[in-house]
């Protein structure tokens, strides 16, 4: 029996959306976590994509613990540039569509405008520079790739800001959020679902060139993560039991090793236009999460 997907990273979040809505899509996925895969072993990479011979390879598995990079830089680029180097080579061997996640952190956030997909490029710390060098290498070994961009990525299963906040909030009276940083909040099942949506388009169809390359996709709308907190508050204080005050503060106030993006946000109406795929806004997606969540 063919299979339609080989899903890397198996267990993140995005990654585990994917496999509850792929027999919906109408696609059979074989999922594979760290410990079944690991990205970074050239070897293991190859002997499984020949072994699974899927028609796309949807790349998921990442470093991502930003913070943590900044001392751990050579397991970051293990993961995130060679780990893609492989599974681009591999896929470029046997004639396969790579579809890779990438990041908003291969931008330096200092644009006063949303990102296009061309804009300079020039991370912030070594998360973003390991990524932006994985994009070089599937771009290096692969013609026929997708790169999808995204940001302040949140689901269901995993840990993520939303989770934090309402842990926090069922603990604290206050909490202090970072409001100089904006971006795109976007739920790991519109992500999962844009990417299912591709992989059957690929899968099913001669695609023009176009339809290959990098783009953007994130969840409708911007907002600060104070505005992102607030919102989550709003929606979910009476099914938590209390609603704690969330003050505003500074990128400086809360010092972190890496850097961050004061400006996330991205433009996403290439893939509306190429694939057809429209942003859902953010605080619909968030409202379909707490849903689910909470009960």
């Amino acid at each position: 029996m063919t299979t339609d997907i080989l899903l890397t990273g198996a267990g993140g979040q995005v990654a585990w959306e994917i496999e509850q809505r792929a027999t919906g899509a109408g696609l059979s996925v074989r999922a594979l976590s760290r410990t079944e895969l690991d990205i970074s072993d050239s070897k293991a990479v190859h002997s499984t994509v020949a072994a699974v011979a899927p028609r796309v390879v949807i790349n998921a598995a990442a470093y991502t613990a930003v913070d943590k990079a900044e001392g751990d830089k050579g397991r970051a680029f293990d993961v995130n540039r060679d780990g893609a180097g492989h599974l681009a080579a591999v896929c470029a061997a046997r004639e396969i569509t790579l579809v890779h996640l990438s990041t908003d952190y291969v931008f330096d956030g200092e644009s006063k405008h949303p990102y296009v997909e061309d804009d300079f490029t020039a991370p912030l710390g070594v998360y973003g520079e390991s990524k932006l060098a994985g994009e070089a290498a599937v771009r290096a070994f692969l013609d026929r790739h997708i790169i999808l961009r995204t940001a302040w990525v949140y689901g269901v299963h995993g840990n993520n800001f939303v989770k934090t906040m309402l842990r926090l909030g069922r603990e604290r009276d206050v909490l202090r959020v970072v409001d100089d940083q904006r971006g795109s909040p976007t739920f790991a099942g519109d992500i999962a679902d844009a990417l299912l949506l591709i992989a059957r388009r690929v899968i099913s169809e001669a695609l023009p060139e176009e339809a290959y390359g990098t783009f953007h996709y994130t969840g409708g709308g911007a907002v600060t993560w104070h505005g992102f907190a607030e919102q989550v508050f709003d929606l979910a204080a009476q099914n938590i039991g209390r609603r704690p005050k969330v003050e505003a503060i500074t990128t400086a106030e809360y010092p972190t090793p890496a850097k961050r993006p004061a400006n996330s946000v991205l433009d996403c109406g290439k893939i509306g236009r190429t694939y057809g795929i429209m942003q859902r806004p953010w605080e619909e997606s968030l409202k379909e999460m707490l849903a689910k969540t909470l009960g």
